[in-house]
């Protein structure tokens, strides 16, 4: 089969949209299917990543959005598209051109049914990942895979032939976490805080990592305590973070775009993130958690964790 993503990385919206979307092409392609990415050209945008590997990627030009502004009857966060839907649509119509596509995949907050109606004439079905439930869509299959998401949020949402892949059971996770799970389940009998995982999304735009460094630093944590800092390589503070990080009492290092993620919260004590699609990994790895809720999109997992007892959310950082 042919499958398309729709979906887009900035320094504003983060990484883990991208991330979650590669998790999903990796196995379809392994399955032997073929997988192409469109992505808008934002600041901070994954193209090169994807690209590397190994996906084509179309990218879409900015510049038809430089007098773009929101419309009353937009999405919540329309702003994140950088145009309006319906030029959206032309341009990912376009990227298409003569391809045969068998599914489209659709992972956007800015998107709803009318984009996906637009689509519909150049893609056999539509697959949607959505977080929110706050809008309408036109697809055949829709995965929401957050806790505390009830399949009837999406009544009268979604078409009634499609199919809804609710719940944390459906997370899109890679398969190293399943490989490590009971290994790493297994350290968590014998609890000890000598190393820290500090994962703030692959941008942190408002530097909470740096916040993070500052209140470790001044606990009662020994300095013998490992810091395992793990940040994208479009963040616009990592070098900050890396003087930071020299001048720390403890053990720390910086990694950027790792690979073995899986392999570092099996070996961590804690981890320090945000609310998002980090959340299913850890818990697939019984990794305990201080949560940082990074926007108001996080809040309602960051809560659902809380009372499931997997994670403490942090109320301030200062």
């Amino acid at each position: 089969m042919n499958i398309v993503f729709r979906v887009d990385g900035s320094i504003q919206m983060g990484t883990g949209h991208v991330m979650r979307c590669l998790t999903l092409a990796e196995e379809l392609q392994r399955l032997g299917h073929s997988c192409v990415f469109i992505c808008r050209e934002h600041p901070g945008n994954l193209g090169e990543f994807i690209t590397n590997k190994g996906f084509v990627v179309h990218l879409l030009s900015t510049t038809s959005g430089v007098n773009f502004t929101v419309e009353n009857d937009d999405t919540a966060h329309a702003e994140w598209l950088g145009v309006s839907w319906r030029i959206d649509a032309e341009q990912t119509l376009a990227a298409l051109g003569s391809m045969e596509v068998d599914w489209l995949v659709v992972d956007h907050y800015a998107l709803d049914a009318r984009w996906e109606r637009l689509l519909a004439k150049a893609a056999g079905q539509i697959m949607v990942i959505d977080d929110l439930a706050d809008r309408h869509h036109a697809c055949d299959l829709l995965l929401d895979q957050n806790l505390g998401r009830e399949i009837t949020d999406y009544d009268h949402k979604v078409p009634e032939h499609c199919t809804r892949l609710v719940g944390p059971n459906y997370a899109l996770l890679r398969p190293e976490f399943a490989r490590l799970r009971e290994k790493s389940l297994k350290r968590r009998k014998m609890p000890e805080l000598k190393r820290i995982l500090i994962s703030l999304g692959g941008v942190d735009r408002t530097n909470v990592t740096a916040q993070v460094l500052n209140v470790l630093n001044d606990s009662q944590l020994s300095s013998e305590t490992e810091l395992d800092v793990i940040m994208g390589a479009t963040a616009p503070h990592l070098n900050d973070i890396r003087t930071q990080v020299s001048h720390t009492r403890f053990r720390a290092t910086v990694s950027v775009n790792v690979g073995d993620m899986a392999e570092r919260m099996c070996r961590a004590d804690l981890a320090v993130g945000a609310a998002g699609s980090t959340s299913w990994e850890r818990c697939c790895l019984g990794l305990p958690a201080l949560i940082v809720v990074l926007a108001d999109n996080q809040k309602s997992a960051a809560h659902a964790l809380s009372e499931r007892g997997v994670a403490i959310v942090a109320s301030s950082l200062t």
